[in-house]
């Protein structure tokens, strides 16, 4: 792995301890907050066919993976980029979360479930993921392993705790079982627990210095600060953070940020990493938008001046005032392409921006808003007679050909709108049945293109197109035009 390159969710989930098959059990209490978990058979339904979004929601068919290889498609879905345009990743999750049908020759072991879940934490999306495997029911080690760990990064723990004290055996790992023990004020059975593991040689050295500062902490009072582990995991980031020696989340792969979004974090971290999971859509633009408005800055420079300009901005539409929000609007939208949360901005304000009567920097400004916005082909119709780019205008309404460029990129985006064919490949999957497979590929293509190589550009959007997502294809060529990103 390259210097500095984020760990895949592979890479930082809990590794599992693989315990022998259970009996089954009686379920827990009836009161317990946490979801049913039950040992259940190995014969056990696939969990392939578990989906967030009907299709009647998605517009995408049940077959979506039926007709292709499971290890294509875990493959497929392992090597999307988490960095891609908004449209692009909005379109992915999507996908994931759909209602579909198993894979060909699927395992028993649910291989394309799990790699569908790991993908959304790769992206983040931890409150997708949690929901995805709640309604699963996180009944195996496997997904158990990866329901903890987002537990770990939203502080709500103790719920995991509950459900891995009334059935130990789905403990995902030997210093979680510690953990979880000394949380539900067991601390004997805990500091017992760790060192017969430890003669045992399931706990490493390194957990076991953590674990032993953890369970008892004036032992070692004076002594300097341990080292950060070369590999982290939401466990040993949360027992860091126990033990008074919390761990940046600067450096952590993506889904550690939201642990900087707990109440018990100060407001400047909170809005670092408000940001950060913005700019991957991994927190609604209300989250964001809390962030921003939740106090009085009490500083300036960098997040702060733009948590100042928000806030104006916010003060203006809060009272009406169109010539205070004319003033304010630039700057607002400065700060928000300086940490490139337009989507989050657009889809927030665009709506109360479409109706007023602006002029100059802000008029365009506010129709740049509305392109990103749901509302896009509306906001194009609406300033068809004002002086902004004429190409985006038409490529918003979906007939960018009838306007001239001499770009590279925009004659590509023209092309996907005007007629090309879609790859052969591409169209042949589809024709198979293999939907969700062409789609995984085209949306690879697409990323592709984005990077500079633009008839794969074309390619993909021409292929969206013919498959009906139109808005799709057109929210992504616009992402490539308006928002200022290096690929």
């Amino acid at each position: 792995m390259a210097e500095g390159e984020p760990l895949s969710a592979i890479d930082w989930l809990s590794r599992s301890v693989e315990p022998a098959i259970a009996q089954p059990e009686p379920p827990i209490t009836t009161g317990a907050l946490s979801p049913h978990v039950s040992v259940t058979p190995l014969e056990q339904p696939s969990k392939d066919p578990v989906g967030l979004l009907p299709t009647s929601v998605t517009g995408l068919p049940r077959s979506l993976w039926a007709a292709s290889q499971e290890d294509t498609l875990v493959a497929l879905l392992a090597a999307e980029r988490i960095d891609g345009l908004p449209a692009i990743q909005d379109f992915l999750k999507v996908l994931i979360l759909a209602e579909a049908d198993a894979p060909l020759n699927a395992s028993a072991s649910g291989q394309m479930f799990l790699a569908r879940v790991d993908k959304l934490l790769d992206m983040a999306a931890i409150e997708p993921a949690k929901a995805l495997i709640e309604q699963a029911e996180p009944d195996t080690p496997a997904l158990f392993r990866r329901w903890f760990d987002v537990a770990l990064l939203t502080g709500t723990e103790d719920d995991a705790c509950d459900v891995m004290r009334d059935k130990p055996s789905i403990a995902p790992t030997y210093p979680a079982r510690v953990f979880c023990l000394a949380r539900n004020g067991d601390w004997a059975t805990a500091a017992l627990t760790l060192n017969t593991h430890r003669v045992l040689g399931d706990i490493s050295p390194a957990e076991e210095t953590l674990l032993t500062r953890f369970l008892d902490p004036e032992l070692f009072e004076g002594e300097p600060p341990l080292d950060p582990p070369e590999r982290i995991s939401p466990l040993m980031f949360r027992i860091h953070e126990a033990i008074g020696e919390g761990l940046v989340t600067d450096s952590l792969p993506l889904a550690f940020a939201h642990a900087d979004l707990r109440p018990t974090v100060g407001w400047k971290p909170q809005l670092e990493a408000a940001e950060r999971l913005a700019r991957h859509g991994a927190v609604s633009e209300n989250v964001l938008q809390g962030f921003y408005t939740a106090h009085t800055p009490a500083a300036s420079g960098g997040i702060w001046d733009r948590a100042t300009a928000v806030q104006r901005f916010d003060r203006a539409i809060s009272n009406g005032d169109t010539s205070e929000i004319a003033r304010v609007l630039p700057a607002a939208w400065q700060a928000m392409k300086q940490a490139r949360t337009e989507i989050q901005f657009a889809k927030s304000y665009a709506p109360a921006l479409l109706d007023l009567d602006l002029n100059g920097q802000a008029q365009l400004d506010a129709i740049t808003i509305g392109l990103l916005s749901p509302n896009y082909e509306s906001v194009a119709l609406r300033a068809a007679d004002s002086r902004y780019d004429p190409f985006l205008l038409a490529l918003a309404r979906g007939r960018p050909q009838e306007v001239a460029v001499n770009s590279p990129i925009a004659l590509a985006i023209q092309s996907g709108f005007n007629g090309a064919p879609p790859p052969a490949v591409l169209r042949d999957l589809a024709r198979d049945g293999k939907l969700g497979e062409a789609l995984l590929r085209a949306i690879a293509i697409f990323n592709a293109g984005y990077a500079g190589d633009f008839g794969s550009l074309t390619d993909a959007l021409a292929f969206m197109r013919s498959v009906g997502l139109e808005d799709v294809a057109r929210r992504a060529a616009l992402q490539v035009m308006i928002l200022e990103r290096t690929p």
